[in-house]
């Protein structure tokens, strides 16, 4: 199995401005996140950024980077885009690793490479895992998500999926046997063919309602391989606050 890693980057952030440049322990946010990807089986780790300050600070640590369009409305146009300057064929994988994900897990990168790969059905795949506390269930910020028998995608969402009528406003999977709710991790893999489609593509009405690009692909019939696995994901890095968490960490 070969795939390449790309790592969308852009400077505006409400939150953080500049981020991908934030310093954490002597290198660029950015730079952190490549090298954390390096460490997976990926052929190829590449920056696809707007910025050519992004792109020298690249250069400084030895990190391939593409310079793309700075009026993409969304990562996946961006990463369209740098497919087509990298020259990827339509049956090659891609693995999508955010620009604010210093801690990712190397072998989460590859698990969900391996599973659209092995997954022909699918036109992406993406990862989750248990959620474990009633708040993190209730709370609009952690994406839901909930599975078919084959471990693929049947919807995503902010609201507390699946429903439990007869637990409702209860942990039910700390007094059943029901399987316990899973949250979305927000890392993709996708066959490059249908990466290139996807921008194209309408925007579906659910996702506008949810914010979640994925709904996009499942409104008009593509499928998304989930792996699940028992590990939460490293810390992203959203505002000032996480940026001082990851710099302890990598103190």
């Amino acid at each position: 199995m070969s795939f390449t890693v790309l790592i969308p980057a852009r400077l505006a952030s409400t939150r953080l401005p500049n981020k991908p440049l934030a310093d954490i322990g002597g290198a660029p946010m950015v730079v952190r996140v490549a090298q954390r990807a390096a460490m997976s089986g990926a052929e190829h780790v590449v920056v696809a950024t707007d910025s050519p300050e992004v792109i020298a600070r690249c250069a400084d640590f030895g990190i391939a980077s593409v310079l793309t369009r700075a009026d993409h409305p969304s990562g996946s146009d961006r990463l369209a885009e740098a497919c087509g300057i990298l020259g990827l064929a339509d049956d090659a994988l891609v693995v999508n690793v955010q620009g604010d994900e210093p801690l990712i897990d190397p072998a989460l990168i590859d698990a969900v490479a391996r599973l659209l790969s092995s997954r022909a059905d699918c036109s992406m795949s993406t990862a989750a895992h248990p959620i474990e506390e009633l708040a993190d269930l209730l709370n609009p910020n952690v994406v839901k998500v909930v599975l078919d028998a084959r471990q693929t995608a049947l919807y995503f969402s902010r609201s507390p999926i699946p429903a439990a009528r007869d637990f409702a406003g209860q942990a039910w999977w700390k007094t059943s046997n029901l399987p316990k709710p899973l949250r979305h991790v927000g890392l993709y893999a996708y066959r490059v063919g249908f990466l290139r489609q996807f921008p194209g593509l309408p925007q579906a009405p659910m996702e506008q309602l949810e914010s979640l690009e994925q709904l996009r692909a499942l409104w008009h019939g593509h499928r998304i391989a989930v792996h699940i696995t028992d590990r939460a994901p490293g810390l992203g890095v959203d505002t000032p606050e996480d940026l001082i968490q990851a710099r302890k960490l990598f103190s």
